[in-house]
């Protein structure tokens, strides 16, 4: 399956960020997503059910997710989904399905907080790029 969606939920371990050999920036992080309902019993909201993904960034984008994304923030992630089958070998305990995205979008989820916006260029922040104006 390879799909596009747009998943909500909170980042669930440190970014790690490489750059690899041929310069390609990578970042990628575990998200994990929680469906929630009122239990009017309890009088309380419970979770169902958790689902995790592992997100991957690239380029300018794991760049910027390396400087802006820390474990513990609510976020939106776009990207393409891929889920697949994995073994270490024979043993039938040893093997998984695990869920990929492939983010082509990931920011804040300001239902939770705020944020502010820095635009960047080619790798620099706009606010360290001394403006035309300045004298």
């Amino acid at each position: 399956m390879n799909d596009t969606i747009t998943v909500t939920g909170v980042v669930a371990t440190d970014p790690r960020h490489v750059l690899t050999a041929e310069g390609l920036s990578a970042t990628s992080f575990r998200l994990i997503t929680t469906n929630t309902v009122y239990d009017v019993d309890a009088d309380a909201w419970q979770s169902t059910q958790c689902n995790w993904f592992t997100v991957s960034a690239y380029r300018q984008l794991a760049s910027n997710v390396a400087g802006c994304v820390s474990r513990g923030d609510p976020v939106l992630v776009t990207g393409r989904l891929t889920v697949r089958e994995w073994s270490d070998g024979d043993d039938p305990i040893s093997r998984g399905i695990t869920a990929e995205i492939e983010a082509d979008a990931i920011g804040h989820d300001l239902a939770w907080g705020s944020a502010t916006f820095a635009r960047t260029v080619q790798g620099v922040r706009a606010v360290d790029v001394p403006s035309a104006t300045a004298v």
